[in-house]
């Protein structure tokens, strides 16, 4: 079943029409792994469990990048890719990995994967 995006999502991503096929592709994987929920801030769209594991920001709203969508992945343990932009240890059990995405053509096998075990970690 694919998941209905929520309005507030398409307006978070408003002006970036990769953005949103980007959101929808990451909305495609999640939503054939479980229940989740989905959280619209005005910072970021949250997935969320028991507690969240995937999020998916704009970084255009915060820096100069042409970058359209960046996808966060929360993990018990680090993963070894380069594909990472940024891996950082927000606290002592979380490991947020940072995936810079430039098209939905980009949420591939390895990709659904992460989101895979980020999933089944929350």
């Amino acid at each position: 079943m694919r998941p209905v995006l929520p309005t507030d999502a398409e307006s978070f991503f408003d002006g970036s029409p990769q953005g949103l096929a980007i959101c929808r592709a990451v909305l495609a994987v999640v939503g054939g792994l479980g229940d989740f929920r989905v959280n619209v801030s005005k910072s970021q769209i949250a997935l969320r469990r028991h507690r969240g594991f995937a999020y998916l920001w704009r970084p255009d709203k915060y820096v100069h990048s042409r970058v359209p969508a960046v996808l966060s992945l929360a993990l018990p343990y680090e993963l070894g890719s380069p594909r990472f932009k940024e891996i950082v240890h927000p606290a002592p059990s979380v490991c947020m990995h940072h995936l810079e995405l430039h098209d939905p053509s980009m949420v591939d096998a390895e990709v659904r994967q992460w989101i895979r075990e980020a999933f089944e970690a929350a």
